[in-house]
């Protein structure tokens, strides 16, 4: 009998678990069942819709420069590691994933929620769109609550008898009551960022952050976000700000002596933000230089699930075992639905594409030992 396996989500997880079982079992049973009506939604957005797929300092770069490789894409390195597929287009990405499930008769079922999953003799029943489909093997890979995925794997997961850590968005634009960002709104700056939260360092990025009519976008402001919704769950009425070092490369007595040889920091920063600076400072130099250095803005929260890029939180690693559920053995778990914080830059997507193998490995090696008994 072929062994019939089910994952849940036709994202990056479940796309690269179900590519590796089909490569991994001869005759393999495997569907993948998606709720939107197209797969691999958030692939096509991810990077802007260019697919940031890895980057060089990944952990498994390696693993997923040749998982592409095998399909034919062919990928490029750009800024500070970041890897794309050399089209600079997600549908690229997407387009090679999918020919391969095609030709590994992998079965892809859009419109199909799926709402439960639950133990049965020999495997598992797994609930969609109302109606139980048997499996031996299942595979949730069904993302958090970003870019509207619904957040019901962690439900699933709770039933299950699983702990779910606090889940919030991460990697998300902050929102600010200061004015100024919206005096320069569409203004990008290459700086170093640092939280502060009720007077103390909370998370520090370093990278692009631009100015908008809400507050601040860019890699750098998204990946202090993270820290900005633990510290409002912890506390609502949290002291949050994000100190800019508008100059990282040059120090502060450096700005200093800048500023009182060509009086003003228009030539660095641009006359719209070196007059905001001089605006606030009152002219004086050396509280020119320092602001400059340490240029605060308030945050007051961020732009929630519906612009993040990613979930944080959910099931500990601690209850998964090469990703497969400790509390329900033969489910595997992969993606977004894991606790695995990462930064912004490739970083989460090589974690997503690495589980999805990884669980599909361990699948493998369960099948062929079954077959031997």
């Amino acid at each position: 009998m072929n062994t019939k396996i089910i994952i849940a989500g036709a994202g990056a997880g479940g796309l690269a678990c179900a590519v590796t079982l089909g490569r991994k079992i001869r005759n393999a049973d495997i569907t993948v069942l998606e709720r939107r009506d197209e797969p691999g939604r958030k692939i096509l957005a991810a990077g802007n819709g260019r697919c940031n797929l890895t980057n060089t300092a990944a952990e498994y770069y390696d693993e997923t420069r040749d998982f592409f490789a095998s399909m034919g894409l062919k990928l490029r390195e750009l800024d500070n590691g970041c890897v794309y597929p050399y089209s600079l287009k997600s549908e690229t990405a997407l387009a090679v994933l999918l020919d391969e499930c095609e030709r590994l008769g992998v079965k892809i079922r859009t419109g199909e929620e799926v709402t439960a999953i639950e133990r049965r003799a020999g495997g598992f029943a797994v609930t969609a769109n109302g109606r139980e489909l048997l499996c031996d093997f299942a595979v949730l890979a069904s993302g958090g609550y970003c870019l509207n995925d619904s957040g019901a794997g962690f439900g699933i997961l709770k039933s299950l008898g699983h702990s779910i850590n606090p889940v919030f968005p991460a990697l998300v634009q902050l929102t600010s009551s200061s004015r100024h960002p919206r005096a320069v709104s569409g203004m990008r700056v290459r700086c170093k960022a640092q939280l502060i939260v009720n007077g103390k360092a909370a998370a520090n990025s370093a990278g692009e952050v631009q100015f908008t009519d809400y507050g601040i976008s860019g890699i750098a402001a998204m990946e202090l976000s993270a820290a900005v919704s633990e510290a409002f769950m912890k506390d609502k009425n949290a002291r949050c700000a994000a100190q800019l070092d508008l100059i990282p490369d040059m120090s502060e007595d450096e700005v200093l002596r800048h500023i009182r040889r060509f009086g003003s920091l228009k030539g660095i920063l641009g006359s719209r933000l070196s007059a905001i600076i001089e605006k606030q400072t009152g002219g004086i130099a050396e509280k020119e230089a320092h602001t400059a250095k340490h240029w605060r803005l308030i945050i007051t929260g961020t732009r929630g699930y519906e612009s993040a890029q990613l979930t944080y939180g959910g099931v500990p690693e601690s209850e998964l075992e090469r990703f497969e559920s400790k509390k329900a053995r033969g489910l595997f778990v992969c993606g977004e639905l894991i606790d695995r914080r990462l930064p912004c830059g490739g970083f989460n997507l090589d974690f997503a594409w690495h589980s999805g193998a990884a669980a599909a490995n361990a699948i493998a090696e369960k099948t062929k030992k079954r077959e031997a008994l």
